[in-house]
């Protein structure tokens, strides 16, 4: 099962469109700054396509925005490079032409789910590690026909 549905095919998007708690600064959140994604320590689901490399830099992340820009390298080594904005609210706003997000801070860790255009889902959960050099998104992904695939995707900070 791929996660095409804009999330996979431009941006793996990694559920990290992380939070800080109340009303901080985003400056004051550990999850901003540079991801690199770990293939080495990531599960992707079953006929997911494997990037050559995916970065993912966040640059606001506060109780009512997330603002970050990932750039994913394909196989062949062309780069894509996308960048979001969107509230942080819970309610579903669109991140692309087919495909819209929720996303939701519980505590230290961050929900987040993206809805394609045939009823295909990912929802995650990622987290930081005590030291906050590594974030974990663990997540699930459905296709049209209901099947769901679990997946781990994790990243180093740079």
């Amino acid at each position: 099962m791929k996660r095409s549905f804009g999330r996979k095919s431009i941006v793996l998007s990694v559920g990290c469109m992380l939070l800080a708690t109340g009303s901080a600064w985003a400056d004051d959140s550990p999850f901003v700054g540079r991801w690199h994604w770990n293939r080495a320590q990531s599960t992707l689901p079953i006929g997911e396509p494997v990037p050559a490399d995916l970065m993912a830099d966040f640059s606001r992340i506060d109780s009512a925005h997330v603002r970050w820009t990932i750039t994913v390298v394909n196989a062949q080594g062309q780069p894509t490079t996308k960048s979001f904005d969107a509230p942080a609210n819970g309610e579903y706003y669109p991140i692309s032409n087919d495909t819209t997000a929720s996303f939701r801070l519980n505590g230290p860790t961050l929900q987040a789910t993206f809805k394609g255009p045939s009823n295909q889902s990912d929802t995650l959960t990622c987290t930081l590690s005590e030291h906050q050099k590594k974030m974990t998104c663990n997540g699930v992904v459905k296709g049209e026909d209901g099947k769901a695939e679990s997946y781990v995707d994790v990243y180093d900070r740079r």
